[in-house]
């Protein structure tokens, strides 16, 4: 009889797998985050950018996140599928899905980017992008130069998952590593001696992505536990609806971020032009040039709370396809003491040291309007990290248990109903201030519901270790 290749990941220990599949992910994300935010470090430096370029760079993340979106549905999907496949010993089902899921990267990717190159200055104006002419002007060149990459930079974020599904989480760390390195040595040579502006950032990007493309193609044709061949390749439709369903919460959780950031820019652009001092021509890109800088912090932090629970995927997955739910609870315990551990440690950063995080943003060659409505934004906006962080783990794992329903609702309470209304409703009576607290409120209120959920979850898994342990004892 046929070994299952991955087998050790219903016998090694669970702290163990843990770190083995977590980590290589987190760094995986926050590689993958650094593209962008490199950019804008880089940009801010830059005196003939400065806080215009910063501004433009906050225009055009949520669009960089509406390509996640679809990237990591299709990627997610599939990990989690093969990796439940694997665990059921359904092979053929494993490298089918591969295939059909490279094949739909890179139709939906060509598709996107025709969208962003045809429609571009509508979208840019969507997202707060003529907030005055020199942002507009810096966003339109850095996001035309971006939008070329887009099929790359997909196909490189979707296959990382399946590569971890394949027992390669190092090599999938490394490819992504690979690109920033290289958009991390361009950067400054294209922007400083080159004076290339937002299109060097832009280019330096772009060809880290493709290099991250390049080694995730080759390590498709050298897997370990699946093995694609010609018969592999097809747009099965029934396994597509199979693995795009438990990829979904990834794409919901990902496309509601773009719809709370383009709610929370475009009421930063309006409720800025009343204020005082940020309604003057010259101050005008301050707001969105600063909460584009903190969610940088952010998406740092969440980086390293996604990673974790995302790289439990391929463990869950393979436990519960094998029948072991009492390892998935286990599991879940040891996550939400991770992900309460880096909510911690990221809210000691923002509130003790805000000064010298916006300092790494170039706010020495700002205004001290900028510096102080910074702080301001770094210890306000960010002041619920930890529930933030615990609510991320929860429903990606959630995801992993096939529990795509419970995910989905938890993802869509959060940036959907809070994300959005609360960033629309509460500056109408506290005004900028009470964009910075719409953040905060967001993520206690979607702990109230992800507790419960959390709740009945360890519920229906130790239900299931009772019975497991009964069975073993009768035996």
């Amino acid at each position: 009889m046929e070994q299952k290749s991955n087998a050790f990941l219903e016998t090694e220990k669970i702290g163990k797998l843990m770190r083995k599949y977590s980590i290589p992910c987190i760094i995986s994300l926050l590689v993958g985050a650094l593209y962008n935010i490199v950019d804008q470090i880089f940009i801010a430096n830059a005196g003939y950018l400065g806080s215009y370029g910063n501004a433009a760079n906050t225009v055009v993340f949520p669009l960089t996140v509406a390509a996640l979106a679809i990237a990591v549905m299709i990627g997610d999907g599939c990990c989690a599928f093969v990796s439940i496949s694997l665990g059921a010993g359904k092979k053929d089902d494993a490298h089918k899905s591969i295939g059909s899921a490279i094949l739909l990267c890179i139709v939906s990717s060509v598709i996107l980017t025709a969208v962003y190159l045809i429609f571009m200055e509508p979208i840019l104006a969507f997202f707060g992008g003529k907030v005055n002419p020199e942002t507009y002007a810096c966003a339109k060149e850095y996001f035309f130069w971006i939008a070329l990459g887009v099929p790359f930079y997909m196909f490189g974020q979707a296959m990382n998952p399946v590569i971890r599904s394949d027992g390669s989480p190092k090599f999938a760390m490394f490819a992504t590593l690979a690109g920033a390195i290289t958009n991390l040595i361009l950067d400054p040579i294209f922007i400083f001696p080159m004076r290339m502006g937002m299109m060097g950032a832009a280019v330096a990007t772009v060809i880290g992505q493709i290099l991250t493309a390049a080694l995730s193609i080759w390590y498709l044709f050298h897997m370990k536990a699946v093995k694609l061949e010609k018969g592999s390749f097809g747009l099965w439709s029934g396994l597509i609806r199979r693995f795009l369903v438990l990829g979904i919460t990834s794409f919901l959780s990902q496309m509601s971020l773009v719809i709370s950031m383009a709610a929370v820019q475009n009421m930063c652009t309006k409720y800025g032009a009343m204020d005082e001092i940020f309604g003057q021509p010259e101050y005008a890109q301050i707001p969105l040039a600063v909460l584009g800088i903190v969610m940088k912090f952010f998406q740092i932090a969440i980086s390293i709370a996604v990673g974790t629970a995302a790289g439990c995927i391929p463990v869950v997955g393979y436990n519960v396809g094998a029948g072991r739910k009492d390892r998935a609870k286990t599991l879940f315990s040891y996550l939400l003491i991770a992900e309460a551990a880096v909510g911690v440690i990221a809210l000691l950063i923002v509130e003790v040291f805000p000064s010298q995080l916006i300092g790494i943003f170039g706010a020495a060659n700002e205004s001290a309007y900028y510096t102080d409505f910074a702080v301001k934004s770094f210890r306000i906006y960010l002041c619920m990290m930890i529930l933030a962080t615990v609510n991320k783990g929860t429903f990606i794992y959630l995801q992993a248990l096939g529990k795509a329903v419970q995910s989905t609702l938890i993802s869509l309470t959060r940036e959907i109903i809070f994300g959005v209304f609360l960033p629309v409703i509460l500056p109408v009576f506290f005004g900028l201030d009470g964009l910075l607290y719409s953040f905060p409120a967001a993520d206690i209120l979607t702990f109230v519901f992800a507790a419960f959920i959390i709740r009945r979850t360890y519920k229906e898994l130790g239900a299931d270790a009772g019975v497991l342990r009964k069975k073993a004892a009768a035996v």
